[in-house]
């Protein structure tokens, strides 16, 4: 079948295009990117470009949530400690937190594809790496770059947001929740059948094939149109509008593709400036302590599995395995996570996409301040019932409910953050508060697998007061965003 070679261009080929920036004639006609996505619509691009960077998210959960099911193994394997295990996950965090910001300035530069192409292989090549490792000091090393790795899969969203007409943007988003959830349960479900069979190193290796499988169809995905327009290359936009507008079956508008004004843009004095000051230190605090919250859960689900904290278990692990053996009575806690944790472990992730209606419903009709609020003052009260002597029905059912709420709280505050700050500071907005984000994670794994086996009551109540300080904040932004024109300028 001929196509026109302008067509046949794939995204690499249309970032070598070039061409003056020339004014157009008097009288002529003229339209921006917006103008063109808005005109073009959803359609079957949209839909394709939904399942493929979507699906970056089932990458980046299975190397993130990987720690949570191997850390038994390597705790045995090497006869680690509480905090030996807990910085396994606090170093991924820390590459995460380092690199985001190194590959989100090369992001402006050089293009939104093209970083999430070196940040998928650089991922899956790490990833790869760390299934070798000959000793501890290497796995942390390795899994730290696998974080800054996977950082780079930020900039599948982004060019899917900049793809997206207005309107459904506020859907997109918290759908995107599906990728994740499908990621999680696929590395718990490949777990519960490579770890007590071939071992953590092969469990890392098959971990590592859907990125690798990705990188395979990125090319069907073209370079944004708005950051090739902001870079002057107008026949590289000009060309994956069209392109966009064939497979939609929609119209281009009329006209020619106008370069936008240039402006002043992410200057870190603008966060601080007096009309945003106040908001911009609340949502800090109020991602930072998402965060801290979520990867609580995970961490402290996986201990209260592998430890058999349960109420009422009274005997000693030990017994009902039969096994005497030196390893059963590590001080390292070395109990490995039989089929009952697992599948607990399946039930509770599957929360996270529980409360996703109620919330999409929530933040429209009360508006995202209150929602936010609420769903934080629930996280709260949920971290301090899992002190209840409850049965391992009880347990799994709180764990379901809290993995439920600290996600609307992340579906909330991302959608608000995107609102709240105007289009020439929004994405430095985003990258601090993914910055604060990360902190929040580093900070987690001290508490769930460190202060948590000294004092199980205390470490809850840490987590219950971070999100009361959170839904506090949130009660108390300044701007409400719901039913707000998205701002240009300060």
């Amino acid at each position: 079948m001929a196509t026109a070679p302008k067509e046949a261009e794939n995204a690499i080929d249309l970032e070598e295009i070039h061409t003056e920036r020339q004014p157009p004639p008097k009288g002529q006609k003229t339209f921006t990117v917006e103008e063109a996505v808005e005109t073009i619509g959803f359609g079957r691009f949209h839909i394709m470009l939904f399942l493929i960077m979507g699906s970056t998210g089932v990458a980046e959960a299975m190397e993130i949530m990987l720690i949570a099911v191997v850390s038994p193994l390597i705790r045995c394997e090497w006869q680690l400690q509480d905090w030996q295990v807990a910085l396994v996950t606090t170093m991924v965090f820390f590459g995460y937190m380092v690199f985001s910001v190194v590959l989100g300035l090369l992001a402006d530069r050089y293009g939104r594809w093209k970083i999430l192409l070196l940040s998928f292989l650089w991922a899956a090549y790490f990833s790869l790496l760390t299934s070798f490792a000959p000793s501890y000091i290497w796995f942390l090393f390795l899994r730290a770059m696998v974080g800054g790795g996977v950082s780079g899969h930020a900039q599948g969203l982004i060019i899917k947001a900049e793809f997206l007409p207005t309107k459904y943007r506020g859907y997109m988003l918290p759908l995107s929740q599906v990728f994740w959830l499908a990621g999680s349960l696929l590395i718990i479900g490949l777990a519960s059948v490579v770890n007590p069979t071939i071992g953590w190193r092969w469990l890392i290796r098959t971990a590592s094939i859907p990125g690798i499988l990705l990188i395979l169809v990125f090319k069907f995905i073209p370079e944004s149109a708005r950051y090739n327009i902001s870079t002057g290359n107008v026949a590289a936009a000009l060309a994956t509008l069209r392109r966009i507008a064939k497979m939609n079956g929609a119209a281009m508008p009329e006209g020619v593709l106008r370069e936008p004004a240039k402006e002043r843009r992410g200057r870190f004095k603008d966060l601080i400036h007096p009309k945003y000051l106040r908001t911009t230190l609340q949502i800090w605090i109020i991602w930072l302590g998402i965060a801290f919250a979520y990867y609580g859960v995970i961490l402290a689900s996986a201990e209260l599995l592998e430890r058999d904290l349960i109420c009422g278990s009274t005997a000693p692990p030990v017994q009902g395995s039969g096994d005497d053996s030196e390893e059963s009575h590590s001080p390292c806690h070395c109990h490995l996570f039989g089929p009952a944790a697992y599948q607990s472990m399946i039930i509770s992730t599957v929360g996270e996409i529980a409360l996703n209606p109620l919330n999409i419903l929530s933040i429209n009709f009360l508006g995202r301040r209150l929602s936010l609020c609420i769903t934080m003052g629930c996280t709260a009260l949920f971290f301090l019932l899992l002190n209840i002597c409850t049965s391992s029905t009880g347990l799994i059912g709180f764990l379901f409910m809290l993995r439920a709420l600290v996600s609307a709280n992340f579906n909330t505050i991302y959608i608000y953050t995107a609102e709240v700050y105007p289009t020439t500071m929004r994405a430095l907005g985003m990258g601090t508060s993914g910055s604060l984000c990360r902190v929040g994670a580093m900070v987690a794994p001290f508490i769930s697998q460190v202060l948590m086996s000294a004092s199980f009551i205390g470490a809850l109540c840490l987590f219950s007061s971070v999100c009361v300080v959170c839904a506090i904040s949130a009660f108390t932004l300044p701007i409400e965003t719901k039913g707000r024109a998205l701002q240009v300028c300060i």
